[in-house]
């Protein structure tokens, strides 16, 4: 199984890193988890398109984790031609929002039906609401849930991909709660979206420090991953963004409580479990 960073960064724009989103791939079956800016075009740098997703998972609905989740529709049906349906998973309200997206798209789905010969309809999508503790399968790929903590977000969901002996646990937006732990117990991999409590907690703008109530800072992370016995702890979405210099501050923080793999991600970071 392999894990790339499809986008790394926060709703701070930033001309290095895409909106959050990981990508897995189990051999032919490929899950997008969450959709932020940009994740089309970091998904073709991962040489991946949405033609050939299996399924896009959701974490929640902030708008920096699916935003672009119209582009991967229109994207996977042009390419499709219309004839593959599109799976998309996530909490109550996905389906309300796949709606609106589809119905914001209206005018563009109905020129290029009227263009193409091929296009005889518009985005095949089936839009799945889940609740913490479901699980399905894709094949031979398992995919299990479990809630996070993000209030007043609510639901948020956390993942847990499994494949023949790997498996990777991938979170959005949470703090520390028992549904990360149990979706990162004894996980080859374990993405957690980060902050830098001391960095973020200097800044004047209030706003920013609102932040820090309802996201895992980097130690916190790391106790996580330690907790739960994981293999290699990937760090993402973090706030703020960090230069390579600041690189090594951000893995000695990790380290206080962590002694396993820490991985910082650059988009398009890739690793294999």
């Amino acid at each position: 199984m392999e894990v790339i960073l499809t986008g790394t960064g926060s709703p701070l724009p930033d001309a290095n890193r895409a909106g959050p989103s990981t990508l897995v791939k189990a051999n032919d079956i490929h899950i997008l988890v969450d959709a932020g800016r940009g994740v089309v075009m970091r998904m073709a740098g991962a040489d991946t398109l949405p033609l050939f997703l299996r399924a896009v998972l959701i974490t929640h609905l902030h708008s920096d984790h699916i935003c672009d989740l119209n582009d991967v529709i229109t994207t996977h049906w042009i390419m499709s031609r219309g004839n593959a349906p599109l799976a998309i998973y996530g909490p109550p309200g996905i389906k309300e929002f796949v709606a609106r997206q589809l119905h914001a798209l209206e005018a563009d789905i109905g020129y290029r039906i009227e263009h193409h010969d091929a296009l005889t309809h518009g985005p095949k999508v089936d839009v799945v609401e889940l609740a913490p503790g479901e699980s399905f399968e894709l094949d031979d790929v398992f995919v299990s849930t479990a809630a996070t903590v993000h209030a007043p977000v609510r639901p948020t969901l956390g993942y847990r991909i499994e494949h023949e002996s790997a498996s990777v646990a991938l979170v959005g937006d949470t703090i520390p709660c028992e549904g990360v732990d149990d979706l990162a117990a004894s996980a080859d991999a374990y993405v957690q979206t980060v902050i830098r409590r001391d960095l973020v907690e200097l800044s004047p703008n209030p706003m920013l420090q609102d932040i820090l109530d309802y996201h895992s800072d980097v130690e916190q992370a790391a106790q996580t991953a330690a907790r739960a016995g994981v293999k290699k702890l990937v760090l993402t979405h973090m706030v703020p963004a960090p230069s390579k210099e600041q690189y090594p501050e951000w893995v000695a923080l990790a380290r206080k409580h962590f002694d396993g793999d820490v991985i910082l991600g650059d988009d398009l970071t890739a690793f294999s479990i």
